[in-house]
């Protein structure tokens, strides 16, 4: 019907202009010219955000894209990086069922020196500390390393796991480790068993 604003805005000023001729009455002539006014106003102001330029409207859309191309960039980048850590802690530790099964057996074997070497057979303590030596150097190879406790040193319940609490023998040792039950291990930085110890109290 009207194609343009203004048109329409003039044919209303127009007709209001008529109907106020014909009547006598000022103060409703200039309510109807506030009003007039007023509805200019607002054509006016929607014509110009009609009248948007074009490339500003192209560069606001780019700017959009832009910004989300790089969103998702960095999204598929820390994707990229967490699979590739994954994938490299899983190289890691991927023996770690096999060590932690391997773990009783170094404790017998352990044992099993400590026994031997109370005995008067140097020729089996010999190719028991060989054998010992070689399997340790072989796990030692594949990441494994020993966790160390030593009786005396201050319980600590992030790095040790403490099996019961006996009274202390001296007043030095409570709070501290009076006994080593197990050795702890670490696969790499993981922490696979946690040395088992008794505390003083």
């Amino acid at each position: 019907m009207y194609t343009n604003g203004s048109t329409f805005v003039n044919y209303i000023l127009n007709k209001l202009n008529n109907s106020l001729m014909s009547k006598k009455n000022k103060k409703e002539k200039d309510l109807v010219e506030d009003e007039i006014l007023t509805v200019e106003k607002e054509l006016a102001n929607e014509e110009n955000l009609n009248e948007k330029d074009p490339l500003e409207l192209l560069k606001s859309d780019l700017e959009k894209e832009k910004d989300k191309n790089l969103r998702l960039f960095a999204e598929f980048e820390n994707f990229r990086k967490r699979t590739s850590k994954e994938r490299i802690e899983l190289f890691s530790t991927a023996s770690e069922g096999v060590m932690s099964a391997l773990l009783p057996v170094l404790d017998d074997f352990d044992r099993a020196l400590q026994e031997i070497e109370k005995s008067d057979d140097s020729g089996h303590l010999k190719g028991i500390i060989l054998i010992n030596n070689k399997l340790h150097e072989t796990l030692k190879s594949k990441g494994l390393k020993s966790v160390g406790a030593e009786k005396g040193d201050v319980f600590n319940a992030d790095i040790h796991e403490a099996i019961t609490q006996i009274p202390a023998p001296t007043d030095d040792l409570k709070g501290k480790v009076i006994d080593v039950i197990e050795k702890g291990y670490l696969l790499g930085d993981k922490t696979i068993r946690f040395p088992k110890v008794v505390i003083g109290q």
